[in-house]
């Protein structure tokens, strides 16, 4: 635009301070005669064009001696095939399997509690015992019936094996003795129920139901035990990553609370799809040696979905797209030893994006030239000069 005003004001000049004998434009003008207006305008436009000409040939000219032309400073990158995972985040929360709430089997007056809150146990230590209501002595009577029911069922065999008695006789003492055992064993378990003992190895979380209450069975709940050594987390996971989130996938799982990060497996993945919420249950397994992690506690999981072991990846910052929506980007070539090439535009497809950076899946190959900076203010078959080269890694 700048050098069309030139020329129209070198015209009007020319045209105006013109050689002896030639009429100026107002002169012409002010005549109000078209053929001869239509002439000088012929006149004008050819100097117009010989004077465009020549300013093309001085700033071709100048273009060679410059040194210091305006050439586009860029930076690139050589794209490489790195490893590419991609991972599905989500939240979680941490479970056990051993956290339980321990009830009684047996109704009566909670006589010992035997265990404190915090205090470690063992699979089945005494934690607390409950009154029987009379079955010990129940008990008691009940054996030495069973004792002389032994005794009257020995003596009778013995004579059974010497062939005296009748055989009636022996097998009426045999029933009485075996129905006997029977009771003394129904008495012994109904005991053993009025002892609480511990299900699994843990600590004491809370105690309930304080010593000198009644209990009921089933009912009344009297203690808590957790052992925090088998802890997991389990999270839902939308019904689409079904064929992707699968059993030992690697996870990389965060306690904000604790500030704490570390790597894990998926150990289960469900196989029942919610129709409320159209998710599947996955459990990942957490080493809790420091006993850090507790119940309920949330997680921030990232899941591997999806790897690609020779993918090319680029900045996400560097995509442009077209009026038909297609993406690209600028590539370098022919690149001389000074460093300056030509930007190329290249359509490409791209697949999954993980933080800053994203998959191409078509329209680029490996060891590509890639422009970075400067990728927006280029055109395209425009010479360029690299400045510096980065590499983009798969973080």
């Amino acid at each position: 635009m700048k050098h069309i005003l030139t020329l129209i004001s070198l015209a009007l000049i020319l045209t105006s301070c013109g050689g002896k004998g030639k009429q100026s434009v107002e002169a012409i003008i002010e005549t109000g005669d078209l053929k001869q207006i239509r002439l000088k305008r012929g006149e004008i436009v050819a100097q117009q064009q010989d004077i465009a000409a020549k300013l093309k040939q001085l700033d071709e000219k100048i273009a060679v001696l410059d040194s210091t032309k305006k050439t586009p400073l860029i930076t690139t990158f050589t794209v490489k095939q790195a490893v590419f995972n991609h991972y599905l985040e989500l939240q979680g929360n941490v479970n056990t399997k051993k956290n339980l709430v321990i009830f009684p089997e047996y109704s009566g007056i909670l006589t010992r509690v035997f265990v404190k809150k915090g205090q470690h146990v063992t699979k089945g230590q005494k934690l607390a015992q409950i009154d029987d209501g009379g079955l010990s002595q129940q008990l008691a009577q009940v054996k030495i019936q069973a004792d002389l029911a032994k005794t009257t069922f020995e003596r009778q065999e013995r004579l059974w094996n010497q062939k005296i008695g009748s055989e009636i006789q022996y097998l009426q003492t045999k029933s009485n003795y075996e129905g006997q055992i029977q009771v003394v064993n129904q008495i012994q378990q109904q005991i053993s129920k009025t002892i609480v003992r511990a299900p699994f190895t843990g600590t004491i979380d809370d105690i309930i139901t304080e010593q000198g209450s009644v209990v009921g069975a089933g009912q009344s709940q009297l203690m808590r035990i957790v052992n925090l050594d088998n802890m997991y987390i389990e999270t839902d996971v939308p019904e689409r990553y079904i064929s992707n989130v699968t059993k030992d996938k690697n996870v990389k799982v965060e306690f904000p609370i604790l500030g704490k990060k570390m790597n894990a497996k998926v150990r289960q993945a469900g196989n029942f799809i919610n129709p409320s919420n159209r998710t599947f249950k996955v459990e990942i397994g957490v080493p809790n040696k420091d006993r850090s992690i507790k119940p309920n506690l949330t997680a921030r999981l990232k899941i591997n979905d999806y790897t690609n072991e020779k993918a090319l990846l680029i900045p996400q910052s560097i995509i442009s797209e077209n009026a038909e929506g297609e993406q690209y980007i600028y590539i370098i070539s022919d690149k001389n030893s000074e460093n300056e090439g030509t930007a190329k535009r290249q359509i490409i497809t791209t697949g999954k994006t993980q933080g800053d950076v994203i998959e191409v899946l078509s329209g680029l190959e490996n060891n590509v030239e890639i422009i970075e900076e400067g990728a927006r203010s280029v055109r395209d078959g425009q010479t360029v000069e690299v400045i510096n080269y980065n590499e983009v890694d798969d973080e």
